[in-house]
């Protein structure tokens, strides 16, 4: 996985890219009306239930925009919210409070929603040893912020990039010359590159989990698209040889049964790529 350092610099990206995007060479509608001199206070208002995401966040870019501005925080990120509830205060310059409304806003809707569902996902695995993961289906530009909501949420993160782990899919194997081809020509590469990255390979069915099973230094083996029964028969094949994991279509009806089959993980695009953004609004007080 990427460093915190790494993850820090992606949202400082972010933030900076948004605001070039949002505010170019000014916010007009604020500067025409509202003297600079002017201060005041808004609140972030919930209108909606689940799981609050994004106020840290919302946080820097308020850093960003005016580091005089002051936040008063009532609620803290993976809290459960409900509609009227305050999650903060943010007191200073209108000018600047206006400057970052639609950021924080947008960020913290859609990382809400991402954290409500993550969290919907984890309660139904509650008593089981599976852990939910994410993956690269994110929104493109701000996965930093989807895969940051995921844990809050209460999931883990997958790999964050292409660049972090080594994931071996059906396309790879068919390009590489099959399974064999590709983890030893992947071993080789590592080794040729020195780098430490951790292998995952896909397999289709239980005849290709059995030729990966004879290929030593594979870490995960992603089970995708198995019925239940096959895969409760991968995780006795695969034993303690590796970490195994679930994936393809699995929604709140299945995930548990997939769990019951003694997956250590369960990933899901859903978590990232179907969510409706919660309804939140920053209103002055």
């Amino acid at each position: 996985m990427i460093s915190q350092e790494q993850f820090d610099t992606e949202i400082e990206l972010i933030i900076a890219n948004a605001i070039r995007e949002d505010v170019g060479d000014g916010d007009h509608s604020s500067l025409a009306c509202i003297p600079r001199s002017a201060n005041g206070k808004a609140k972030l208002l919930v209108k909606d239930n689940g799981v609050i995401a994004g106020v840290a966040f919302a946080k820097k870019v308020f850093n960003y925009i005016d580091k005089d501005l002051k936040v008063e925080t009532l609620l803290e990120d993976g809290s459960l919210v409900k509609y009227g509830d305050i999650v903060f205060y943010v007191e200073g310059a209108s000018q600047s409070i206006l400057k970052a409304e639609r950021l924080v806003l947008n960020a913290m809707q859609r990382m809400s929603a991402i954290a409500t569902k993550t969290k919907q996902f984890v309660d139904l695995l509650e008593g089981t040893e599976t852990k939910i993961l994410d993956t690269r289906k994110t929104t493109p530009g701000i996965r930093a912020l989807e895969k940051w909501a995921v844990k809050i949420g209460g999931g883990e993160n997958h790999r964050f990039a292409l660049y972090d782990m080594i994931m071996l899919k059906d396309n790879h194997i068919d390009f590489a010359g099959g399974i064999t081809n590709a983890i030893n020509k992947t071993k080789t590469y590592l080794k040729d590159t020195n780098r430490d990255l951790k292998i995952i390979v896909e397999a289709r069915n239980l005849e290709e989990i059995k030729e990966i099973l004879q290929t030593k230094g594979v870490y995960r083996i992603l089970i995708d698209n198995f019925n239940f029964e096959d895969t409760r028969k991968a995780v006795a094949l695969i034993g303690d040889s590796c970490l195994t994991e679930s994936s393809g279509g699995i929604n709140e009806k299945t995930i548990r049964n997939y769990a019951e089959c003694g997956v250590d993980y369960i990933s899901s695009g859903a978590l990232t790529h179907s969510v409706y953004n919660m309804d939140l609004s920053l209103k002055a007080v």
